[in-house]
């Protein structure tokens, strides 16, 4: 692949984004491969292998680099990063067609190469069918995507985040040069704060308004961080980003810098995401060697380095001050504030901190104006958020929609309902210290303030859909688990508070809870909630107070009734044999780990209640429905 040789100027930054556009206007034909975490692991190296195998056999040049030299009827084939739909992965785009397919094996790449690259016909079989029995061949028309709005998310399945020009093609970097040569830093900050910009990394403080605290503080060294710190186990927004489109992170970074006068980056970022390393050090490096990166940006004054610190995957290292601990050095544990990170952060120096998804937004504001940002979303959430929708629903994934949308819409429009048939329960939203929400909250607006609320919040924007036969008694032991052992241990109330909130719950799951124990684990909760000093410890017990206020019925279940009425928590468990339909085939008595199964065979077995464990294994192995639990 050519680099972009150094660029002087905005000028020379528009001729390259023309080249860009008229080499992919030269009859080529687009094979874009999902490049995300999902669908590399789930086989899509080896469908990428099997297109350049199935191009070289039919004798299709493929274009190696997006210049303008190429010649009609070629190929580009490359990687893409994740376009949302993470369940019907792996999954193939191919443009200008925008055929979509999904499932794709390498099995169908000649098919594939044959029918759409050849012939521009689409391979049907390939195409995703709705539960009525309709396909889909474009990817705006499927249910999936028709409710969303992509703002972030744009480009992302679109371009190669391994070729800065493809980025570049997009208007990518022309708003550092409309910045930088249009713009004084205070006016940058006015457009960010007038556009609404809350920090998409789960506060919700104004991102223009903590520019300005910086911009203000009289300091000849300030940073610029990004938390990329992906605690929450079920979110993977900025991982996507960092993946897909790691250019719109830096661009957003260097004019955060240059609006607070800065000239020095960092971003924080999990080990855990290999990929996204590497992607941003590829990212870093060709932005740098087109001078869109280092010194004197585009031929001006100002300058900017980027850094990349690794995590070692503490969840507290979301929180801004541990974060910074983190990348000074020390271990991660949050400080007491004041003073901010504005006035005194990284190595005591003003310091902005935000997530990748509020970075990403910046480019868009710049080039299309505060107004536009405006025109998504509600007043005091403008704008859009990514979430990441897992659980119960028929289709998983990445999401991108206008700030003020309806929990309904998500879970039933976008999400196409539950996946078991099962009715809709709860959703929990907000990560491991997010809260949870149910039927009664099917209209409710998902923004910033309504979600605070109703006793939840955005948070990092994980969303995990429950059905009816959750449990949600467990669901807060699952959460208060988590959080319980990322505790830093820096302050008793979260290290101690949490701990005897764990305990409490394991006990009442356990079949041996009491009504004094609910009284206690509240007022624990409470105290943990108002007593801790940084957010994890704030907001800990949020699983806990949403599922005593919305259900606490199942907790009472749980400690009068002694039963669990989702049926799922091991002490209340019982398994029986229906003896009407028990063929006597003997597998469950062959599979049951204890040997608590007896019978003769083609006559009715039956279970040793006193040996039973209760695994369920006999449940789950029965042909014939003949055990009951």
């Amino acid at each position: 692949m050519t680099p972009v040789t150094k660029l002087s100027s905005p000028q020379e930054l528009a001729e390259v984004k023309q080249k860009t556009l008229s080499a992919l206007e030269t009859g080529c034909t687009r094979v874009l491969v999902c490049g995300g975490t999902g669908c590399m692991a789930n086989g899509a190296p080896a469908v990428m292998e099997a297109l350049q195998k199935a191009l070289d056999e039919r004798n299709v040049p493929v274009r190696v680099d997006l210049v303008d030299d190429s010649k009609e009827g070629t190929v580009r084939l490359g990687y893409s990063g994740c376009p949302g739909f993470c369940q019907v992965g792996p999954i193939v785009r191919i443009l200008p067609s925008d055929y979509f397919y999904i499932k794709v094996t390498p099995e169908d790449a000649a098919e594939i190469v044959e029918k759409t690259v050849q012939k521009g016909e689409v391979v049907d079989r390939l195409l995703f069918t709705d539960n009525d029995g309709k396909t889909y061949a474009k990817r705006n028309e499927l249910p999936f995507y028709r409710d969303q709005v992509n703002v972030v998310l744009a480009d992302s399945g679109i371009i190669e985040p391994g070729d800065i020009r493809d980025y570049i093609a997009k208007d990518g970097y022309k708003a550092i040069a409309e910045a930088l040569f249009g713009m004084t830093s205070e006016a940058v900050i006015a457009e960010v704060t007038q556009s609404g910009l809350r920090g998409r990394g789960g506060g919700g403080f104004p991102t223009g308004v903590k520019w300005g605290f910086t911009q203000r503080v009289q300091s000849p060294k300030k940073y610029v961080v990004c938390n990329a710190d992906e605690g929450d186990p079920g979110a993977f927004m900025d991982e996507s980003i960092m993946e897909g489109n790691p250019h719109a992170l830096l661009e957003g970074m260097v004019i955060a810098g240059y609006a607070i006068g800065a000239d020095e980056g960092y971003i924080y970022v999990r080990a855990e995401y290999p990929l996204a390393i590497t992607r941003l050090r590829t990212a870093i490096a060709q932005a740098e060697a087109a001078n869109l990166l280092g010194d004197n940006i585009l031929g001006s004054p100002f300058s900017f380095h980027i850094h990349i610190k690794e995590g070692a995957g503490a969840f507290v290292c979301g929180e801004e001050t541990a974060l910074i601990s983190s990348i000074e050095g020390k271990r991660g544990m949050p400080r007491p504030k004041p003073p901010f990170p504005a006035n005194s952060g990284l190595w005591g120096k003003p310091t902005v901190v935000n997530n990748v998804e509020t970075f990403a937004n910046v480019p868009k504001i710049i080039l299309n104006g505060a107004e536009w940002f405006r025109s998504f979303g509600v007043e005091k959430s403008t704008g859009t958020k990514v979430f990441a929708l897992t659980g119960a629903v028929v289709n998983t994934g990445l999401i991108e929609v206008p700030m003020g949308t309806t929990l309904g819409d998500v879970v039933f429009k976008i999400g196409g309902g539950i996946r078991t048939g099962k009715g809709f329960k709860a959703v929990q939203i907000g990560g491991p210290s997010g809260g949870c929400l149910t039927t009664e909250h099917i209209d409710l607006s998902l923004d910033y303030d309504s979600l605070k609320a109703a006793g939840a919040m955005v948070g990092s924007g994980g969303l995990v859909v429950m059905d009816e036969d959750t449990c949600m008694v467990e669901v807060a032991r699952y959460f208060m688990q988590f959080t319980q052992k990322e505790s830093c241990g820096k302050c008793v109330l979260c290290r101690e508070g949490t701990k005897q909130m764990l305990a409490l719950l394991e006990k009442i799951v356990g079949g041996e809870g009491t009504l004094e124990d609910i009284e206690l684990l509240e007022e624990l909760a409470v105290a943990v909630r108002d007593g801790s000093l940084c957010g994890l410890g704030k907001t800990a017990p949020n699983p806990v107070l949403s599922t005593l206020k919305y259900f606490r019925d199942e907790y009472l279940a749980h400690v009068v009734d002694k039963k669990c009425p989702a049926g799922e928590c091991k002490a209340f468990k019982g398994y029986r044999i229906i003896e009407e339909k028990c063929k006597g085939c003997s597998l469950c008595a062959r599979k049951c780990p204890v040997g608590a199964i007896s019978g003769e065979p083609k006559q009715p077995y039956t279970i040793d209640q006193e040996t039973c464990i209760k695994c369920g294994v006999c449940f789950d192995v029965c042909r014939f429905g003949a055990v009951e639990k």
